[in-house]
């Protein structure tokens, strides 16, 4: 595999995982303050984050030894509404900058199997970013966002609201590769 895209996928990774862990947090506290439906979409993210991580990772399957990641991970947890932004902000940074930048490089270097995880991955934060936003505006209102059941795919992270397709969008999976949070 070509060093950049290599890195990139190493630094995908790191801040997926980052993602993971922080939207767990975050989970954490919206269940603190009563806002249990914004509590289940940072767990069901959480878990989107946590498959997209995995996906990269599998593509580094030939690594031997220790690489630094450059995650550009957020930091400062606070309460729902700080923390809502702030994942709005690091979903923001990787549909406009990140991933776009890392697709580009590894389809310019061909690395398919690469590019095909990136994508994915970018894809999906789009849903995400939609996502909290509408948490945002109903925290912003002092309310719980109302949402039906959320869908994650388990083989591309792809998140939605309501009832399970019969097939991913974005990877094709087929309706029992998706896990339902309600």
């Amino acid at each position: 595999m070509k060093k950049m895209t290599e890195q990139h996928l190493i630094n995908a990774f790191g801040g997926e995982s980052q993602a993971h862990m922080r939207y767990l947090h975050f989970g954490n506290q919206a269940e603190k303050e009563k806002f249990y439906n914004v509590s289940r979409l940072f767990r069901a993210i959480a878990h989107a984050e946590y498959v997209h991580a995995g996906d990269h990772y599998r593509e580094l399957r030939h690594l031997d030894g220790g690489f630094v990641a450059n995650s550009m991970a957020a930091f400062g947890p606070g309460d729902s509404l700080k923390n809502l932004k702030l994942a709005i902000d690091g979903e923001t940074y990787e549909i406009e900058e990140m991933y776009p930048v890392y697709i580009e490089v590894a389809k310019f270097q061909g690395e398919k199997r690469a590019q095909r995880s990136f994508e994915w991955s970018y894809a999906s934060e789009k849903m995400h970013k939609q996502l909290f936003e509408r948490a945002l505006d109903s925290v912003n209102s002092g309310k719980d966002i109302e949402l039906g059941p959320i869908q994650v795919c388990e083989v591309c992270g792809y998140t939605f609201e309501g009832e399970a397709l019969d097939r991913c969008p974005i990877c094709g999976a087929p309706i029992n590769k998706f896990t339902t949070f309600k």
